[in-house]
């Protein structure tokens, strides 16, 4: 994915189809400077992590 596209999902707060290694995920936010995003899985936000923005698939 890319990061500005990236940027608007999380800044708009919408619940766009984005995927994480085959799962639905929310971004939380973004990390520009590590290119990095916050995420969690749709099925269980307790389970936060932080990934490459690289490796989000939006469908």
């Amino acid at each position: 994915m890319d990061i500005n596209r990236a940027k608007e999902i999380s800044q708009s707060g919408e619940l766009a189809n984005v995927r994480y290694q085959d799962e639905a995920i929310y971004i939380q936010s973004i990390n520009e400077d590590l290119k990095t995003a916050r995420i969690y899985p749709l099925n269980n936000p307790a389970s936060e992590i932080e990934v490459p923005i690289e490796n989000l698939r939006e469908q």
